[in-house]
């Protein structure tokens, strides 16, 4: 499963991109959601984690990007504000993880993604 990981704290985008890492998971991690969302344009991924809160565009609207360039697409949302209320009108492969959170949380969410991905792939 490949994730794109999006953080602009640099010590957590190195820290939490560490821990993203498995044997079934490869992590790319990006420092804005422009530079994400330019490798998103040239080589899709299967998730997308981002936190809510970037400095020029928000994960709200990288998501918002992502899905209109390719519905379908997982998307977390990380923000240490709740994010319950709107959600749902992104689609149905949008989830949020407040932060901060465990890592059995990320991983029980991401195992749960990783199946619906394959599930899909056939």
């Amino acid at each position: 499963m490949q994730i794109y990981y999006v953080e602009d704290n640099e010590e957590l985008r190195e820290t939490i991109g560490l821990l993203l890492e498995a044997d079934d998971r490869i992590v790319t991690s990006f420092a804005t959601a422009e530079a994400a969302l330019a490798a998103f344009e040239q080589q899709p991924c299967d998730v997308v984690i981002t936190d809510v809160s970037l400095p020029t565009m928000s994960g709200v609207d990288l998501a918002r990007a992502v899905l209109t360039q390719r519905p379908g697409t997982w998307v977390v949302l990380s923000s240490g504000y709740a994010l319950t209320r709107g959600l749902e009108t992104l689609g149905d492969t949008v989830r949020s993880l407040p932060k901060p959170f465990e890592v059995e949380e990320m991983d029980s969410l991401l195992a749960e993604i990783g199946a619906a991905v394959a599930a899909k792939k056939g």
